[in-house]
């Protein structure tokens, strides 16, 4: 954790003046504060404090009209834009269920948010962003040419906070994930009985939970019949084959307060240094290739067959990004995903952690 003394409010948007170039998320890296903390520094400059009333925001969003939804990590942006629409409320769980706008929120993570207004040359570009406890960026809605404004306006009246103040306060930052343990929490045996009655993908998070186990920790202990180790260009080239092949995919990108997913073909891939990026009409995806540690085929049964993903992962454990073929309940999985995921370059498997 940064040790130094942080910036004072006028500090901060005077280096925002300073370096009008540079990633909000990267200057306030910089200067030693959260991404929360550079943005609330303005407020009353071009920035409304927002309730993070997850319910209320989302319902008011659909009229909005198209909007860019942006959730992100330390190593992968995905982006799309759509609608909000199909949405559906709760405290624990929300979502977000439309053609292009498919989220997995988890509200009680949203602890900040802002409205807020950055000119660009002679246009004015606006977004509602929203932050965890720690001051890491959960979920961004960006606004279009097309978006509603009138209702964006009423929307961020109605979610305006009494507290306008130019500071927010953070706490540490959390892990989304069980910390990686030393040593075995479960046995490989309990691991593969319980991965072997697996009837939903939706089930393997319970499973972990269930057995204290992270997710990296579960797939290098199972075994290969269940998850096998990757080139760590899988990804890269996975992207390729599937774009050649107009194969419809799904593409997650999370973080602790939100899950954005994107399901469909992919064309314009661009590598760009250590970028791997989709250009594409109403999905972008910039991932850090070089971020990437560890990438597993993963085999989960469900009640109709099972189904396999690649799961990306960092240094730390934790999961950049998840892919698996486009499908429906009640479908099988597409034999060309199968295919392409069985036949990725593989490399030796560690041993458990």
């Amino acid at each position: 954790m940064d040790q130094r003394v942080k910036p004072t409010p006028h500090e901060i948007r005077r280096a925002r003046e300073d370096n009008p170039k540079a990633r909000e998320r990267d200057l306030a890296a910089e200067l030693g504060i959260s991404e929360a903390e550079l943005v609330a520094a303005h407020c009353g400059q071009g920035v409304v404090r927002v309730e993070p009333r997850v319910n209320d925001l989302l319902t008011g969003l659909e009229a909005v009209g198209e909007v860019m939804a942006l959730t992100r990590n330390e190593s992968a942006v995905h982006e799309k834009i759509g609608v909000y629409d199909k949405v559906v409320t709760g405290n624990h769980n929300a979502m977000v269920l439309g053609e292009n706008i498919d989220l997995r929120i988890f509200p009680k993570v949203w602890a900040h948010g802002f409205a807020v207004e950055k000119r660009d040359g002679g246009d004015i570009r606006r977004s509602l962003q929203f932050f965890d406890a720690s001051g890491e960026a959960v979920h961004k809605v960006h606004l279009r040419p097309a978006s509603n404004l009138y209702a964006y306006q009423k929307l961020v009246a109605e979610l305006e906070s009494s507290n306008q103040e130019p500071i927010v306060s953070v706490s540490a930052s959390a892990s989304e994930e069980e910390p990686e343990v030393e040593g075995q929490a479960a046995s490989i045996d309990d691991l593969r009985d319980r991965w072997s009655r697996l009837t939903d993908v939706h089930q393997f998070f319970g499973m972990l939970k269930t057995l204290k186990l992270s997710r990296r920790q579960a797939v290098r202990m199972v075994g290969q019949d269940y998850a096998w180790l990757l080139d760590k260009d899988a990804v890269a080239a996975m992207f390729h084959h599937v774009a050649e092949g107009a194969m419809p995919i799904m593409c997650f990108v999370g973080n602790r307060g939100c899950i954005q997913i994107h399901s469909g073909p992919i064309k314009a891939v661009k590598p760009m240094g250590p970028w791997i990026n989709v250009l594409d009409e109403t999905f972008h995806l910039h991932l850090r290739n070089d971020h990437i540690h560890e990438v597993w085929a993963v085999r989960k049964p469900t009640k109709d067959g099972h189904v396999t993903s690649l799961e990306a992962y960092g240094a730390d454990g934790k999961m950049i990004i998840q892919f698996f073929g486009k499908r429906h309940e009640g479908e099988g999985e597409r034999d060309d995903w199968r295919f392409l995921a069985e036949n990725l370059p593989r490399i030796p498997s560690p041993t458990a952690a």
